[in-house]
């Protein structure tokens, strides 16, 4: 019989990109309730402000706020994954604030532009570069900055993002350049899982597909709910929550022996 633990995460620092908001929020606060100290970065630490929804349910705190309020030490960076540069000194000084990494979660990303902007064969070079480099190079630059400091402890875990739009295409083919980001970062997860595993660094995925986050809501009632959910055979939206619980299976040692996996949390749509 495995003891159950209720901070299995005591004595661990972790690491979350794009956690002011969001996903990324709910991923920071339930390593927190796990134990663990964190360090929150973002581009905007209080991001959070821009959605009405999110802002009420923060009740004006910061995600660093929150995990404090837990008991748990917790520090912000501000910081663009995009900016090699930046990632590795966000890293850098979490490590130098909270003492060590054990958990990193490479949530920060997102599409850009709209559905036409974004068809194959329309894209422009620059919606190109930027989605890319938000997505794909953003999550290697983040990877590179962090393993540094996981290497050699015996013990680590990585977390990259994708989305169901990394495994299928959208009917019209819209948010194409967006969908590729994501299946790259999925296969750069498997080859980085080859890499750190002899290290005891286990390195997998997330897929989150509809998630009904404050500034997703929205977007999906004005393309039409009902419509929506017909492709999810659980018949409802996911929730930060439900990421959040994936990943907490993949960072503690419920999964110790799961690593290069893509796990999707979409409630089927891609099956």
């Amino acid at each position: 019989m495995v003891e159950h633990k209720s901070q299995p995460l005591a004595g661990k620092v972790a690491v979350v990109t794009g956690a002011a908001r969001g996903i990324g929020r709910a991923y920071a606060i339930r390593l927190a309730e796990l134990g663990a100290d964190v360090a929150v970065v973002d581009r905007d630490l209080r991001s959070f402000t821009k959605v009405a929804s999110e802002d009420e349910a923060a009740a004006g705190r910061s995600t660093e706020e929150h995990i404090i309020g837990l008991g748990r030490r917790a520090v912000g960076f501000a910081a663009d994954v995009t900016d090699a540069d930046s990632i590795e000194r966000a890293i850098d000084g979490a490590v130098t604030a909270l003492g060590q990494l054990d958990v990193l979660v490479c949530n920060a990303g997102g599409g850009s532009g709209s559905m036409s902007d974004s068809l194959p064969a329309n894209a422009t070079a620059q919606h190109v570069n930027a989605v890319v480099h938000l997505n794909l190079v953003g999550t290697i630059s983040t990877c590179r900055a962090g393993a540094k400091h996981l290497r050699g402890r015996g013990w680590g875990r990585i977390v990259t993002v994708s989305s169901m739009a990394g495994s299928r295409s959208f009917p019209g083919g819209g948010y194409s350049i967006y969908g590729a980001a994501k299946a790259g970062i999925e296969m750069y997860t498997r080859s980085l899982a080859q890499e750190l595993g002899p290290e005891g660094i286990t390195v997998n995925c997330l897929a989150p597909g509809y998630i009904a986050t404050g500034r997703l809501s929205a977007m999906f009632d004005d393309i039409g709910s009902g419509d929506l959910l017909k492709s999810v055979p659980l018949r409802r939206f996911g929730t930060p929550a439900d990421c959040a619980g994936a990943l907490e299976f993949l960072v503690t040692d419920l999964g110790a022996y799961v690593t290069g996996t893509i796990i999707p949390v979409d409630g089927g749509t891609t099956t």
